[in-house]
């Protein structure tokens, strides 16, 4: 169930890709994050509220200060990754947003390594060569150029790797995956919010033509597909997990080969088998290793 949540988790973050492109034609990135996020939480509260909040607020009295820690980074962390891939789409184009983005990829375990000093499944680094090389062939990066997004996309790629690493350390502990979800997106729809306020103009009527996008990236993406990240990790490490979620650009690029008609050629092909390809590997190679002991 963790290996299926994960794959529709990554499939709803693919084609969410559109959505937050799209989204901004009229609203500013602060102001289209802001009320994606709240639309994710106010989804996600009435669940936790009917199967989770008995049970956590017990949970809750036991360590307040380590779940108030552990869900501020999260929430933290996903505000920062969440607002700089979304100010970078305007500067950049979603081919080299999309490449720079999977560079969470090999961060996930150089991180774990320094922060856990925890050994890392030799099958994690072949996996992460494959999903680089399979994002570069996927966006078709060499046809474009290097632009200041791009740095904003790699900035954000480290925050979603501590999202990740975050994101496995309390479920581990506290296996409340909706009222987590439901904190997490709460923090980043206040926070962006309060730039909204400070830097953009919030108008009712613009927010609204963007209302069809707002919805699926708020209720799927901000609010199922994180919570089912959450539910995901509690049953696999960070490392793997971030090589899953890399199926991200697969699933990106068959949505705009479905909906914006976009056509496929041989290296968005070969991009797609080498993606899959490190998703194997990262997930049978421990099996079978673990089989001959």
């Amino acid at each position: 169930m963790s290996l299926l949540s994960a794959l529709l988790c990554t499939f709803i973050w693919g084609t969410t890709f559109i959505a937050q492109e799209t989204g901004m034609d009229e609203i500013g990135p602060f102001t289209f994050n802001s009320i994606r996020f709240f639309v994710g939480c106010f989804a996600i509260v009435p669940l936790a509220y009917i199967f989770e909040f008995k049970n956590f607020r017990s949970s809750f009295q036991v360590n307040k200060k380590l779940f108030l820690y552990l869900v501020t980074l999260i929430g933290l962390s996903l505000f920062l990754g969440s607002a700089l891939q979304q100010v970078a789409l305007i500067y950049t184009d979603v081919a080299n947003a999309a490449f720079f983005t999977i560079f969470y990829v090999p961060m996930v375990p150089i991180i774990v390594f320094f922060l856990h000093k925890r050994e890392i499944h030799w099958s994690v680094w072949p996996s992460v060569i494959l999903c680089v090389i399979g994002g570069y062939l996927l966006t078709n990066f060499y046809d474009t150029t290097v632009r200041i997004g791009d740095g904003l996309v790699i900035l954000g790629a480290f925050f979603w790797s501590t999202h990740i690493i975050f994101t496995g350390m309390i479920i581990k502990k506290y296996n409340y995956p909706l009222t987590i979800g439901a904190i997490q997106t709460f923090i980043v729809a206040i926070l962006s919010l309060i730039i909204a306020l400070i830097f953009e103009e919030l108008i009712l009527e613009n927010i609204l033509q963007e209302k069809i996008e707002i919805l699926y990236a708020g209720v799927l993406s901000g609010g199922l597909a994180f919570v089912l990240q959450i539910y995901a990790q509690k049953n696999i490490t960070p490392a793997p997990a971030a090589i899953i979620f890399s199926l991200e650009g697969v699933f990106a690029t068959i949505a705009a080969w479905f909906l914006l008609n976009q056509i496929l050629d041989i290296n968005n092909v070969l991009g797609c088998i080498f993606i899959l390809s490190g998703v194997l590997l990262s997930q049978l190679l421990p099996l079978v290793k673990n089989k001959k002991l």
